[in-house]
């Protein structure tokens, strides 16, 4: 039921490592680049929990309730990943990358709902750690791409490598391919006759999604009131980190900037594909012994130790010269990141209504853009005012606030898993 979550990804990892080189590649001064990446937060807080809200509401016999919304946005990552490498200017690569977006968030926001949907409490920490092992193993093969291809695909075509090219329209395949394998091959569980007659009861107008997610922010539990300051350090930092880890790979161990040594910067690009795919790499190798731990002690304290290695990584990320000895620095990254991307969830889905899961992860997902929308608004002040536009400093920056955001974990409200949760991995039903 995961497989689709490997598209979604793949083209998630080429925003992350390839999109703002394609930026510095058409001419974006460093400040730029936050503004340019506002498609990311905007998307994330307007369109998942509208789409949340919507897949509550809906059910169909023949095409299910989360389904469509896959299958739809599937699409739109398949067309905007087929036509990205045709920018011939830096508006029309934003613009793009709006519909990257809208396309993705509406992919992406039923399948954590699809997950708690299908699963019980024994079964969800295995199924949203399987969806992190997904998107470690989509988010590396794209950064795998950006070390390979440029070196299968040489010269230029149009603005930009031919490389960019390739990337791409690998990832517009396994976008709509992987979603339709899950969606062929999972049925969705039919709602009960009472959930049934509540939808029909509340049928879908232009207003519902509004007023769904408006109740359900008012209704919110304590607990995800807590994960919400987290997220606001945790995602503030990742996308500081996402924004400057090329441009500090090129001035800490290259000793170039994108103006001075196009030829060089993209080496320096092609080595943070390679970076960027080893924090994947052990993202999913890790991300089923993460269940363990959080079945034994508690999702608090894993995902707070977690976030502590990343932490810790980024600083040592931004003072390392020697390539090699980037591999061990963002290893605890990739620890951080498999924990980012299921962890949390386990913390608050006990709290959840079930009719409500659509909504409610949408929320979760306002939780995080919002940190990376305020991040493209102040992050190019901090970084011309502060950092002196150092991509390095800006790291080390990023480090420090995932540091903040392991403290804040430690003061969430929840509780350990109860005894349900706490049979071994490998029961019946994953």
């Amino acid at each position: 039921m995961n497989v689709g979550f490997f598209g979604i990804q793949y083209s998630f990892g080429l925003q992350q490592s390839a999109v703002n080189p394609i930026y510095d590649f058409l001419g974006a001064n460093p400040d730029d680049i936050p503004f340019l990446n506002l498609a990311g937060p905007m998307t994330g807080l307007l369109v998942q929990p509208i789409i949340g809200a919507l897949s509550d509401r809906t059910w169909s016999p023949r095409f299910g309730r989360r389904k469509p919304y896959f299958l739809v946005g599937a699409l739109m990552c398949s067309l905007a990943l087929l036509i990205y490498p045709f920018s011939s200017s830096l508006w029309m690569a934003a613009g793009l990358l709006w519909i990257l977006d809208v396309g993705n968030n509406t992919a992406m926001e039923p399948y954590r709902a699809f997950i708690a949907d299908k699963l019980d409490a024994s079964q969800q920490p295995t199924g949203f750690q399987a969806q992190s092992f997904f998107t470690g193993l989509g988010q590396t093969l794209s950064n795998l791409s950006l070390f390979i291809f440029p070196m299968i695909f040489v010269g230029k075509t149009g603005s930009l490598p031919t490389w960019v090219y390739a990337s791409f329209f690998l990832g517009s395949v396994c976008s709509i391919g992987s979603i339709w394998w899950s969606t062929s091959t999972t049925p969705e569980i039919p709602p009960t006759p009472e959930e049934l007659k509540e939808i029909e009861s509340n049928p879908l107008s232009i207003f519902s999604p509004f007023t769904d997610i408006i109740g359900a922010i008012i209704d919110m539990p304590k607990v995800m009131w807590q994960l919400a300051l987290v997220y606001l350090f945790q995602w503030y930092a990742l996308f500081c980190y996402w924004q400057n880890s090329s441009k500090s790979i090129a001035l800490t161990v290259f000793h170039t900037t994108p103006k001075d040594s196009p030829d060089l910067y993209s080496e320096a690009v092609a080595w943070t594909g390679l970076v960027n795919g080893w924090y994947n790499v052990v993202m999913f190798l890790v991300a089923f012994s993460l269940v363990w731990f959080a079945k034994k002690y508690s999702p608090k304290l894993v995902h707070a130790g977690c976030l502590v290695l990343a932490g810790l990584g980024f600083v040592a990320f931004s003072f390392i010269e020697d390539k090699y000895l980037l591999f061990p620095a963002i290893t605890g990254f990739g620890i951080g990141w498999a924990s980012m991307m299921g962890i949390p969830y386990l913390m608050v889905v006990a709290s959840i209504p079930k009719e409500r899961y659509g909504v409610y992860m949408g929320i979760i997902n306002m939780m995080i853009v919002i940190p990376m929308l305020i991040q493209t608004l102040t992050f190019g002040y901090i970084l011309k005012n502060f950092l002196n536009n150092d991509p390095s400093k800006a790291i080390t920056f990023a480090g420090v606030l995932l540091l903040v955001a392991a403290l804040a974990t430690l003061m969430i409200d929840a509780k350990k898993p109860s005894e349900d949760l706490a049979m071994p991995m490998g029961g019946g039903g994953h």
